[in-house]
């Protein structure tokens, strides 16, 4: 099942999120199995984080909670708000996706 986490930065998060950043990475990279999609969130300037999503194909809501609340980042108290919801695989175009991680 898929879950999309949408997370909410707190103000001034740039320090946090330098922090926690390898954590952060090194967490992801342990569960890439479940990892569809992640990325961060940015402001119309395109450079500053403003929060986060990711997009997991986990068993249960449960397994999308936990995943949630041992993520470094979420640990580290980068996020002002976390949302998981349920979600339902629609339209897959990934060769539409841009090609560089930064959207160009």
């Amino acid at each position: 099942m898929l879950y999309i986490i949408y997370q909410e930065d707190v103000e001034n998060s740039g320090p946090l999120r330098e922090q926690h950043k390898p954590a952060h990475f090194k967490y992801l990279a342990e569960h890439e199995e479940k990892l569809v999609l992640g990325g961060a969130l940015l402001a119309d300037d395109g450079v500053a984080r403003i929060g986060s999503v990711l997009i997991l194909n986990v068993a249960s809501r449960e397994e999308a909670e936990e995943f949630s609340a041992n993520e470094p980042l979420r640990q580290g108290g980068v996020f002002k708000s976390v949302k998981i919801t349920h979600m339902r695989r629609g339209q897959w175009n990934p060769d539409a996706a841009p090609k560089s991680a930064e959207g160009n």
